[in-house]
C-alpha cells in the first residue's frame, strides 16, 4: 500500500480497472447485452493478477450496470433497474387504471415484464404469516406464488397469503389472472378498502435454492421484503413474502418530516 505525492493515498489498481470498465459501459463501448471480457482477457489486458481482476469485478457489479449469471459471466444490463417508489407504487389510481404495481413500474423503466404463476390454492399458514394475518398458525389461507421476469430474466419471487374467509367469495383471486389492477383491485371491489401498506426489508445472500430459482450466482445478494396490506378497518388482508435480486431494483422512500 503506497501513498501518492502530498500524502494522499494512491488509488488501488483494482479500483482504477473497475472505474475504466464502468466508464466503457456508460460510454457505450460495452453495449447492453454484451459480455464483459472474461477474467483471463482482463488479466492479459491490464497485466495484473486474477485476484485483482476479481476485486475489480466486485466493484463493477456494485455499480448496478452488469448482471452476473451462473456459468455465463457478467453481462451489461440492457435496462436500468426497476425503481420501487414507496409513495407511488400502490396508488389507487394505478389499480383503477388496471395496472398492478410490478407491471406499472417495469413499464416506467422501459422493461418488458412477465409474471408466471407457480401455485394458487389452499395452504397452511406459517407461524410468521399467521401472526401477521392475526390467525392461528396452521390456519388455511389462500396462497398465490408467482415468479416475475424482466426482459426474460427471473428477478423476483412473491407469495401472497390471504385469509380464507376474505377470499372464499372472490373467485377472481383463485384465477391465474385476477384482472386489471391485480389482487388489490379485486379486494377493493369487494369492500376491502386499503389504508396503508407496511413493508419490512432485509438484505442478505441467496440460499442455493433461491439462487437457482432466480438464476443468480451462489451467494448473490437479494432483498427479502415482507409486505402487509392493511384495510381502513385495521385488518391485514394480505401478507406478501417477496425475494428480489438485489441488482435489479432500486428502492425509493419518501419520509414526511412534519409531525
Amino acid at each position: 500500500m503506497g501513498t501518492a505525492v502530498g500524502g494522499e493515498r494512491a488509488v488501488p489498481r483494482y479500483v482504477q480497472i473497475a472505474a475504466e470498465i464502468v466508464q466503457q459501459i456508460r460510454a457505450g463501448v460495452l453495449k447492453p447485452g454484451e459480455m464483459v471480457p472474461s477474467e483471463s482477457e482482463l488479466v492479459d489486458r491490464y497485466g495484473v493478477s486474477g485476484g485483482t481482476i476479481r476485486k475489480a469485478m466486485v466493484e463493477v457489479r456494485a455499480s448496478g450496470l452488469v448482471e452476473t449469471r451462473h456459468g455465463k459471466g457478467s453481462i451489461v444490463k440492457d435496462r436500468p433497474p426497476v425503481r420501487h417508489r414507496s409513495s407511488d407504487r400502490f396508488r389507487r389510481s394505478h389499480r383503477q387504471g388496471g395496472k398492478a404495481a410490478y407491471l406499472a413500474e417495469s413499464a416506467q423503466s422501459g422493461a418488458t415484464a412477465k409474471v408466471s404463476v407457480l401455485y394458487i390454492g389452499p395452504m397452511e399458514a406459517s407461524e410468521d404469516a399467521a401472526e401477521r394475518l392475526g390467525v392461528p398458525a396452521g390456519t388455511q389461507v389462500l396462497a398465490r406464488r408467482r415468479l416475475y421476469f424482466r426482459n426474460g430474466t427471473p428477478v423476483e419471487t412473491a407469495t401472497s397469503y390471504l385469509p380464507w374467509d376474505v377470499v372464499k367469495d372472490i373467485p377472481e383471486l383463485f384465477a391465474e389472472n385476477p384482472g386489471g389492477g391485480g389482487i388489490y383491485a379485486r379486494l377493493e371491489d369487494h369492500g376491502h378498502e386499503f389504508a396503508e401498506f407496511v413493508e419490512t426489508l432485509q438484505a442478505r445472500t441467496a440460499s442455493k435454492a433461491e439462487a437457482s430459482e432466480l438464476a443468480l450466482s451462489p451467494g448473490a445478494p437479494v432483498v427479502h421484503l415482507i409486505r402487509e396490506a392493511r384495510t381502513t378497518e385495521g385488518r391485514v388482508v394480505e401478507v406478501c413474502d417477496t425475494l428480489m435480486a438485489a441488482d435489479q431494483f432500486i428502492f425509493e422512500y419518501r419520509i414526511p418530516a412534519a409531525d
